[in-house]
């Protein structure tokens, strides 16, 4: 069996165990410069897979993140992510790791070798959603099972991988493979591996939630204010999209129980709570559609 490129030695960093902690510190961070221009290669199949995502948000359909050990975790930390930062349903954005709950802090042994258990979890997918497959080696049974089960039901699919020559391609609709070679320590692909798909679903969700209007400018304007810190956050983008104070801003979310659209709608077109839901709905939510519909410069 030929070594795959995340099992490689790094030239590098042979003696880390001999240097000091600044030099240690120094190399890991030489090799983790090279993510960002590694995934820069890859930003054309990285836009065709938001478009994806954003055309199936729209047909009501999931994102479903789907990984062994780290790669699964980092799927469960962007899904985790998705509905206080952009007021989307806990359901729309999930993330599934081979080996369930457990395997989020212990190692479960076998599970990204289980072919049958990967097509079991994939049971959730329909022909609307999204079907995200992250690996760093882009080999693990697992996530075949999930790819064979999403070609089934006829789910879009896409690979997060490190190694091109990663199983996982073979399987799916399109691929995104950032190789950034092997990691400081041999093998542990948590490190400059985990890096990569960190930033690359940090684009997926994200390019996709813009795409489908849970952004104006580059505000997050369906965020939901759980936290002083939030209700702060909230104020401020209503006081700056609406062009008004912080008190006025705090006084509308208040009386709309602190949708933020809806306060910017009320404010900047002078209308009612109810006037201005009735106006985001007929637009689909959209802040930037509304405002335009109402002759508002947005």
């Amino acid at each position: 069996m030929s070594e795959i490129i995340t099992e490689y030695r790094n030239e590098n960093t042979k003696n880390i165990d001999l240097l000091s902690t600044i030099d240690i510190v120094r190399k890991i961070n030489e090799e983790d410069k090279l993510v960002a221009l590694a995934i820069e290669d890859e930003t054309p199949n990285i836009a065709k897979a938001i478009d994806i995502i954003a055309k199936q948000f729209l047909l009501s359909g999931k994102l479903f993140y789907f990984g062994a050990g780290t790669s699964g975790r980092i799927g469960i930390l962007d899904a985790s992510e998705c509905p206080p930062t952009f007021g989307v349903p806990k359901d729309m954005v999930q993330g599934i790791i081979a080996g369930g709950e457990d395997a989020l802090r212990n190692a479960v042994e076998g599970a990204e070798d289980n072919f049958e258990l990967g097509k079991n979890d994939a049971s959730v997918l329909t022909e609307n959603d999204v079907c995200v497959a992250i690996s760093a080696s882009g080999n693990p049974k697992y996530l075949l099972g999930v790819l064979a089960k999403a070609e089934e039901v006829g789910c879009k699919t896409i690979a997060v991988t490190c190694n091109h020559e990663a199983k996982i391609l073979d399987e799916v609709g399109l691929g995104i493979c950032v190789e950034v070679g092997p990691e400081v320590i041999t093998g542990s692909s948590r490190m400059k591996a985990g890096s990569v798909q960190k930033m690359v679903l940090n684009m997926l969700s994200t390019g996709a939630m813009i795409k489908i209007g849970k952004t104006y400018e580059n505000f997050m304007i369906d965020l939901m204010p759980t936290n002083e810190k939030l209700k702060d956050r909230a104020i401020r983008i209503v006081s700056e999209i609406a062009g008004v104070n912080n008190s006025k801003a705090f006084q509308t979310l208040m009386e709309c129980n602190w949708e933020v659209k809806t306060a910017i709608v009320m404010l900047v077109c002078e209308m009612s709570k109810e006037d201005a839901k009735e106006s985001l709905r007929r637009n689909c939510g959209v802040l930037r559609r509304t405002l335009k519909a109402l002759f508002v410069d947005a």
